[in-house]
């Protein structure tokens, strides 16, 4: 998964099709999924999937209303068109069928 950089990178990257998971380091949630992430990208090669740092990037989450990580956000260009926003703990399932919705 690609790492994002900087602010402008995430305007750019809205304007295709595009999935960031917000996450950070010390999340041990986010560690649990971390493993099969890769699953998700082969079967939604539609999609450009890209990590966001919640601490780095914190003015973003603002902005995206994100409070709690993980999180999901998906942008077709420019437009979000679905998020998967809270502090608990997804499944792997869980972000599959919230992808689906998507395709």
């Amino acid at each position: 998964m690609k790492q994002l950089e900087s602010e402008k990178q995430f305007e750019e990257l809205k304007q295709g099709a595009t999935v960031f998971e917000f996450t950070a380091g010390w999340c041990p949630d986010c560690k649990v999924i971390e493993p099969d992430l890769p699953k998700l990208e082969q079967k939604y090669p539609m999609f450009d999937f890209v990590a966001v740092d919640r601490d780095q990037f914190m003015d973003i989450c603002i902005d995206n209303g994100i409070m709690g990580i993980p999180s999901f956000l998906v942008f077709k260009n420019g437009q979000l068109v679905g998020s998967y926003i809270g502090k608990e703990r997804k499944s792997i399932e869980q972000i599959d069928d919230f992808l689906a919705q998507y395709v």
